[in-house]
């Protein structure tokens, strides 16, 4: 099994995860051509795809859903409250999918969980290929214990660092906006990521990589010392997905 990011941010997100001939795309915040031409990147074509699954309707992770799913008759998955509130257009395809029933598209089985967050029925994943598990959790505000049980035990465990709560609050936005991202229906600070890192199960885990960055009020080196910290390693060893360079492959052996 591997995975890569074609981008990780407010800007637009995009998550392949591939297992044998079984390739998937976890949401589409880019346009159909930029989708395609990040995917060129990782040198993979739309057409390669076996589907597109959603997180959420925020338009970082699903502008380009439906014209990606149009222009290329992909089949698209996303939860009924997702499907209520998104404004993909009319779909060549879709299922309906409980956040709460494992299920198996090809080579990977798929483990859907719901998370705190301000939308209509949002959810993040698990990946399994019956001998890894690779975590995918991002765009929550605080930890549950059913997220803690889902994402222990992870090989790969990909995790939301937002922001620096510091430099949120004395950032920019207006106040109602700082509320709305450091609420438990917003985003996971990096003293936060770490918090919940520190519960769980990490002693099969190969890859831990921070993602959903704010360019304005996170910095990288803080999102690493933050999770190094828990895991007592390097900070070099935490990779952050970017919004304009993405992640390239990492392969879960």
């Amino acid at each position: 099994m591997r995975f890569a990011y074609l981008g990780s941010g407010s800007g637009g997100n995009g998550f392949l995860v591939e297992q044998g001939n079984t390739c998937l795309l976890v949401d589409c915040g880019f346009s159909a051509k930029e989708c395609e031409r990040r995917l060129a990147v990782l040198g993979k074509t739309a057409d390669q795809l076996d589907g597109i699954l959603v997180t959420h309707e925020h338009g970082d992770h699903i502008n380009g859903v439906g014209r990606l799913a149009r222009k290329h008759n992909l089949h698209v998955w996303l939860s009924a409250g997702t499907h209520r509130a998104a404004r993909t257009g009319e779909l060549p395809t879709f299922c309906l999918m409980s956040t709460h029933q494992t299920f198996s598209i090809g080579e990977l089985e798929i483990n859907p969980f719901p998370v705190p967050h301000d939308a209509h029925e949002p959810c993040q994943f698990t990946f399994s290929n019956g001998s890894e598990k690779l975590g995918l959790a991002t765009d929550f505000g605080c930890e549950t214990p059913h997220l803690i049980e889902q994402l222990s035990g992870c090989h790969a465990l990909v995790l939301e660092c937002n922001h620096d709560l510091d430099l949120l609050l004395n950032g920019s936005y207006p106040h109602n906006l700082k509320q709305r991202v450091s609420s438990n229906h917003g985003h996971l600070s990096n003293k936060q990521a770490a918090n919940l890192l520190e519960k769980l199960d990490n002693s099969r885990l190969q890859h831990i990589v921070a993602a959903h960055l704010s360019e304005k009020h996170n910095r990288p080196q803080l999102a690493r010392e933050a999770l190094s910290a828990v895991l007592n390693c390097q900070p070099e060893w935490i990779s952050v997905a970017g919004q304009q360079q993405g992640l390239g492959w990492r392969d879960v052996a």
